[in-house]
């Protein structure tokens, strides 16, 4: 492990990986607006520096899953891909609980078959507001991996109190939840990840992926922030998110090659004393 990189499960990973969700068409559903512009973003994203990629089968469904195994196949020896499972689409997209042990089986399944792969590196498990059968779920999850069809269980959308009930019970080698500069109620889930050395890795890093008024990248402290540093906010952004610990792994994602290549320079940010308060104050 070096200060750029971190464990996730028994793989070692950079901190900047890439998330896969954006590669598909609006919210997520159908497919992308411009296919070869998808898969020169996942191909530019390794050749930068990427060895963790972010997706899951339900993003299109099965889209970026199929862009991923044709810009990538034969995959790189680095390569760690991470997908969940817990959700499914309907015909017009609308996101569906998906959470029952033999859906949760059916979307590792689907995940391996349309990724060309026989063991995912991590799987996360990811959770609904108000999910009453976690034990269950966790079984299921449990015996994927002792299957070997999973290397690692991950898990999303979770409370501090569903995580350590879960590291009580099995291994855990990630937490996906919701945490930008805006958007902070996770910040004490980071804080137990480090102790317990769980690799955290925040999704809407800069905010919402679903169009919009980004309230984030907007937000005039940062942005004057970002123009005194010479940087994107984004980038700006970003940085301060990798501050908060080792442990943190970013997954920003974008269809942008031009975005891209911002995110992927983050490392070179570095945020002064007078930055940092700025960016603290606009979560207050």
């Amino acid at each position: 492990m070096t200060d750029d990189t971190f464990p996730l499960g028994d793989r070692s990973v950079r901190r900047i990986g890439f998330g896969a969700m954006q590669l598909a068409g609006p919210g997520a559903f159908g497919p992308p607006r411009d296919r070869d512009s998808a898969l020169d973003v996942l191909r530019k994203a390794v050749e930068l520096g990427v060895n963790h990629i972010d997706t899951a089968q339900y993003y299109g469904p099965d889209v970026v899953n199929a862009l991923i195994r044709e810009a990538l196949w034969p995959y790189p020896d680095d390569l760690v891909l991470v997908s969940k499972v817990g959700a499914a689409r309907d015909e017009t997209g609308r996101w569906l609980s998906a959470l029952r042990p033999e859906q949760l089986r059916s979307g590792v399944l689907e995940n391996l078959r349309s990724l060309g792969v026989d063991r995912l590196d991590a799987v996360n498990l990811r959770l609904l507001d108000g999910e009453q059968e976690f034990d269950a779920q966790l079984d299921a999850m449990i015996a994927l991996r002792d299957e070997g069809l999973i290397a690692g269980i991950g898990l999303s959308n979770v409370s501090r109190e569903q995580l350590v009930h879960a590291v009580q019970r099995t291994e855990i080698v990630c937490v996906q939840n919701a945490l930008n500069l805006l958007a902070r109620e996770s910040l004490p889930l980071l804080r137990e990840c480090q102790e317990l050395g769980i690799a955290f890795v925040p999704f809407f890093p800069l905010g919402s992926a679903f169009g919009g008024v980004n309230r984030l990248l907007t937000h005039p402290d940062l942005t004057a922030v970002a123009d005194r540093l010479e940087a994107q906010p984004s980038q700006v952004a970003l940085a301060w998110l990798l501050e908060l610990g080792p442990h943190v792994l970013l997954i920003p994602g974008t269809s942008s090659l031009g975005h891209l290549i911002d995110n992927m320079t983050t490392r070179r940010v570095h945020l002064d004393d007078d930055a940092r308060k700025i960016l603290e104050a606009i979560g207050s």
